[in-house]
């Protein structure tokens, strides 16, 4: 059990996106982002399984089976494209049913997600971050992630622009064309 070092982690993550927010002007979800993670359900889990170079969850999950901590927070943080994930209604272009899809998520949670992932970049990879990190984690996974097309578009367009420009441009662009701000 790790309590000191993974509350240190997370509140290091939460201030991260809270700053990150805060430069969007969204002011309420950086108040408000992850909180869950300090319930005991999300907590005592990463307690025990924190490592400090990954999440908690995928080493509760290799050891169970199932992570009972992602399930609680990702059903309660409006920021995960699995958040809005539900059935589908009709059928995909071959005429087949489609089950589970990705609903289109509002900008301003795909806002903040673009700065949650910046902030766990940096929490999980210390010294070893750059500005391609973010991308590189998505990148290396995206075949995967049931997520609305044009969120996903939104979410790798600021990404990309992210590892190509830097910081400033980056969040320049969410803020521009997530947030209609200037």
């Amino acid at each position: 059990m790790h309590p000191i070092r993974h509350f240190k982690t997370i509140t290091a993550h939460k201030l991260l996106v809270m700053k990150y927010c805060f430069r969007l002007g969204l002011y309420w979800q950086g108040l408000l982002h992850d909180l869950s993670k300090y319930s005991p359900v999300e907590f005592f889990v990463g307690a025990r399984y924190w490592q400090g170079t990954c999440s908690p969850n995928t080493a509760e999950r290799k050891a169970t089976g199932v992570s009972r901590a992602w399930l609680h927070h990702k059903g309660r943080n409006k920021h995960h494209f699995e958040y809005w994930i539900d059935y589908a209604v009709g059928k995909d272009l071959n005429g087949e049913n489609m089950p589970m899809v990705g609903m289109k998520m509002p900008e301003k949670y795909v806002a903040e997600m673009f700065c949650d992932r910046i902030a766990a970049s940096q929490v999980y990879l210390g010294e070893q971050y750059t500005d391609r990190s973010p991308w590189e984690y998505y990148d290396k996974f995206k075949g995967h992630y049931i997520i609305h097309p044009e969120t996903a578009s939104q979410l790798e367009a600021a990404l990309r622009v992210l590892r190509d420009e830097g910081e400033d441009a980056a969040f320049a662009w969410v803020r521009k064309n997530l947030l209609g701000k200037s």
